[in-house]
Formats: structure tokens, sequence, C-alpha cells
């Protein structure tokens, strides 16, 4: 009887347990879940909140050449950038098609979006097809995600270009997509071999005359020792100048500046009116001066039967000591030229175009691709979590950086990135020539340093150190970062310079259907007119020819939309 009392008191004290056990299983089950809903949440409404899961995302990637110069065993899915937003944000990309900015990336896209089966994020690389994909509801409106996602410290740098460069990406009051950042690279500067000078006591220039002159030595004294007539004069694009206000290489815009011309860009005039530059008197003038320097073998004779390898080519081989170019032209083609010729000593330039002694130039598009995301996926604000975690937190707080300092120490390509867009403050260039000096002289130690800065600085030292020890072995990517962020920047440091404001980069209703037939008539009047196929008088017929094919009218609407911003 005792021992049935027992048993049963047993039993409920069991039972008890049991129940007492499931309730905080239930309880458990219910925290862990509400912290894991908290987590998603956080993640999705933050700059850098982790997923609690991985999140795949398929990617339309543009590449560079070279796989980007990635180290060998790295890929556009498995390298520095990817490992380290899949340690930060638990996200990977899967690369649904990959193609070459420069290739067939345009076209991929464009069938793409053709074919309505968008990957979730891609880069779009023209304001037409964006409108496209607007137009057709094929993209999410990530207003909510920028104001949610992005970082405090980058939309700092977007208003640092001010209020227009999110305008462009915003239709009826909703941001589409999210743009690259284009820095202000400054004006071009000329590249002349300065041992060439010094062997013929050339002074350093200071006007187009200057370069002229030098120019004109180098190819009728042959310093370079390539036999009679095999120097060739100031290499140049066939294009002339460069379009959107982009600072492009092998182009003459100091040239045209130097006449108070800035073709390809929407300027106003001294009258305060909306003018296209390229059909100024001023630019007549210049075609006249370029006609002059081709006629005297000042300019490259065969520029036109140039593609861009084979003027780097000349470069390389030393046969041509002058182009004009942007700051970073140490990396492209000048590393490849010291490397082939150790003894070269290649020097920038600043030249003056204005009477007062400044440098005149035109103002850049502040961007030319985009990032979108396709309608319906789950995590748009995806985007905006992979520009804060790289272009903030990457370059701003994160200790171990050891990995990404050997890419910008390697010339890894930005395209690396699953994103291929720089995004930085407009006057990033100076701020960064800035901080190396300060590093270099003592002032700054190298943790004070941001990511890139702390990464030219190590370059920059060991080419210093290299260059005090002459048996020391010579590294390339050293000497260019050095040329680039400091020989060049310091040029345009002390340089006096004057931007003119390009007004416009988007396209009109006329431009729609009349811009490309309108191009094609500048591209060859201008090139007729200075190779001597046309006199430089047809430049007037020229540009009657381009009012009468609707370029007056697309003035008028670039000028009315103007007044509605």
């Amino acid at each position: 009887m005792i021992k049935n009392i027992l048993k049963r008191m047993m039993a409920l004290s069991l039972a008890g347990c049991l129940v007492l056990t499931g309730c905080n299983k239930q309880q458990t089950e219910k925290t862990d879940t509400a912290e894991h809903t908290q987590e998603w949440k956080t993640a999705e409404t933050t700059p850098f909140g982790r997923y609690p899961e991985e999140v795949i995302y398929t990617l339309g990637k543009m590449t560079g050449m070279n796989n980007s110069n990635l180290p060998k065993g790295d890929t556009y899915e498995d390298n520095g950038y990817t490992r380290y937003l899949k340690k930060q944000l638990n996200i990977q990309n899967k690369d649904v098609f990959e193609a070459g900015e420069n290739d067939n990336y345009q076209e991929t896209v464009s069938m793409t979006i053709a074919s309505r089966e968008l990957p979730d994020v891609m880069v779009v690389n023209d304001m037409d097809m964006l409108q496209l994909l607007v137009d057709n509801g094929l993209i999410e409106d990530l207003t909510q995600v920028y104001e949610d996602c992005t970082s405090s410290r980058i939309k700092d740098i977007y208003n640092s270009y001010g209020s227009e460069i999110l305008d462009n990406v915003t239709f009826n009051g909703k941001l589409m997509a999210l743009p690259e950042t284009n820095i202000d690279d400054g004006p071009s500067l000329c590249w002349l071999r300065k041992d060439w000078m010094d062997k013929l006591d050339l002074a350093a220039p200071e006007t187009v005359e200057d370069v002229e002159n030098i120019v004109h030595e180098f190819v009728q004294k042959d310093p370079g020792g390539n036999g009679k007539g095999e120097t060739v004069g100031l290499v140049c694009d066939d294009e002339l100048t460069g379009g959107c206000g982009y600072s492009y290489e092998y182009q003459n815009d100091i040239i045209f500046a130097s006449f108070g011309a800035f073709p390809k860009q929407w300027i106003y005039n001294k009258d305060g009116e909306v003018v296209y530059g390229s059909v100024q008197n001023e630019a007549k003038a210049a075609l006249g001066k370029l006609r002059q320097m081709y006629q005297q073998g000042t300019l490259d004779n065969n520029f036109l039967m140039r593609e861009s390898s084979n003027i780097i080519e000349l470069i390389v081989s030393g046969r041509c000591g002058s182009f004009f170019g942007p700051w970073w032209s140490p990396n492209n083609p000048l590393m490849s030229a010291m490397q082939e010729n150790p003894n070269a000593e290649w020097q920038p330039y600043l030249i003056q175009t204005d009477k007062d002694g400044r440098t005149s130039f035109a103002s850049q598009n502040p961007n030319d691709k985009y990032v979108v995301v396709r309608k319906g996926y789950k995590h748009p604000e995806i985007v905006m979590k992979i520009v804060s975690v790289l272009f903030d937190d990457l370059r701003y707080d994160e200790e171990d950086v050891r990995e990404m300092e050997r890419y910008y120490q390697d010339n890894v390509d930005p395209t690396a990135r699953p994103l291929a867009i720089n995004v930085d403050y407009k006057d990033a260039l100076m701020r960064c020539y800035d901080s190396l000096k300060d590093a270099i002289q003592g002032r700054k130690k190298l943790e004070d340093l941001g990511l890139l800065e702390g990464a030219y600085y190590i370059s920059c030292s060991k080419y210093i150190d290299r260059k005090k020890d002459t048996s020391a072995q010579k590294s390339w990517e050293d000497w260019a970062a050095y040329a680039s962020r400091m020989t060049a920047c310091s040029v345009l440091r002390k340089g006096q310079t004057r931007q003119v404001k390009s007004l416009f980069f988007g396209e009109t209703k006329t431009m729609k259907s009349n811009w490309w037939r309108l191009e094609e008539l500048e591209k060859k009047a201008y090139l007729e007119i200075v190779t001597g196929q046309k006199p430089l008088s047809y430049f007037d017929e020229f540009v009657k020819e381009w009012n009468r094919q609707g370029g007056e009218k697309i003035r008028g609407e670039v000028a009315q939309e103007l007044k509605g911003k």
C-alpha cells in the first residue's frame, strides 16, 4: 500500500518535471525565434548588420583585363573582397555572367534586359539602359534601403558631389539605382621624357607653345637614338578630346582649353547662354593649331591608324616621348615603359591655358555606372551594405587589412570587386595626396591612414628606400605608386587650375534620335580639318550642318532642362 502511494507520488513528480521541461523548451524556442527574427531585421535595416544565414545573390559581373590582375587562385567569386564581405555580412555572389567593360559587357546587359531575366544585382554603364529598366518596371525602388542601409560616411561621400549625383538616378521621386562616383581627376598633364629634354638642354614647358617646341626637337634631333624619322611626335587618340568631361589619355583637351574651347561639353558662354563647346569659334582656332602641328609632324601623322595598344607600344618601346594624360598615367602605360627602359625619366607638367597662368579644364560627369537590383529580389538592401562595407568599414575601420593592402600594392583592378564601381569623395585625389605627404614627412603614422592611403604609403616608402639604395632591386609597381600619387599629384596641388562646369550629361528628346548622327558629323569634320582633307574654313559649314540636323533644337532642349533644375 505504502509502496503504491510512493510510486504514484513519483509518477506525479516526474510528470510535473516533464511539464516544466516542456514549458522551458517552448520558451527557449520562442526566445531563439525572436532573436533570429531580430537578427534578420537588424541585417535588413542597418549598413553593417550581419545576416544570420548566408545570403547568395546572383550577379551580372563586369570584369577587367587580365582577370583584373587578381593573384593566382583568386576568382571573381572568391577573392579578397568577396571573402571580406562573407566575413562581415555573410553574403556570397554567384555570377550568372562575366564580361569585360571594354569587350562585350554592354551587349551582354542588353541581351539580359531583352530576355527580362535579370540577375539579382547588376551594374549598368549606360543611362539609356537605366531608363529602359525603369520604364519597364524591371528594377527595385532603393529609396528606403538607401536611408536605412547606407552608412553616414557613404552618405557624406555622395553629398560631396552635391545633389545632382543622386538626382541623376531618381525617377518620379524614387531612387532607382546606386551610382558610382567619379572623383575629380583635375586637368590632363603633359608627360615628357625628361632625360631627352636634358640631353637637348630644353627647359620645363609652361605653355602649349613650349610643348610644341619640345616635341619638335624630339622628332628632329632624335635624342632617343631611334634613327632618322623614327621618333614619333605627340601621340593622340582619334577622338582628339574627352567626351562627358572625363579624364582620358592621349587626347588634346589642354590644347583646346588654351584657346578657351571645351569640345563635347555643354557650357555657358560669356553671355551666360548654354552652348555646345564643339561648335564655338574657340574650337575652330584650336583645330587650326592642331592642323599646323600635324603639318609640321609635331602631332603624330599616323594617329588615325593607331589603336590604344599601338600608342602604348610606341611609348613602351621608346619611339615616343610625349603625350597628354591624367595623373594615373604611371600605372598605364608608363610602368611598362619603365620596365622596358629603366633609364628613362618620365615627368609630368601642368600646362598653362589661360593668360593669367591658370590651367582650365572641364568638370567631369559625377557618375557613369549604376548599380541596379532586380524587381522582386528579397534583399534590395544588399547593394547599400556592400558599398558601406567596402568603402567605409574596410577602408576606414578595419584593422587587419594586409590582404587588401597587397591588392593595392599589386595594382589589382577595382573590377575585382563584386560591384565594379568606386565610391569616394569628390576631392579624394587631393585628400589622399595630403595624407601621404604628411605620413612621408613624419606628421602622420601608418596607423592613422585609411586602407588606400596606407597601402600607397607602404609602396611609396619602399620606392624612396630603394632610390637611396642603388643596389636594391627596383619595383616598378612602387615607382608607379610614387609617380602617380606623389609626383603627379604634387604638380596638380601646386598648380593654379580653373574648373569650367560641364552643365549637362543627360539625354533630351531629340538626342534620342539625332545625337549619334551629330557625333559622327563632328568627329568626321574635326579629323578632316586636322589632317588637311578639308580647309579650316570648313568648320563654319560643319556648324551650319550641325544646327540643321538638330543641334540647335537640342541646344534649346538642354537649356530648357537646365532651367527646370
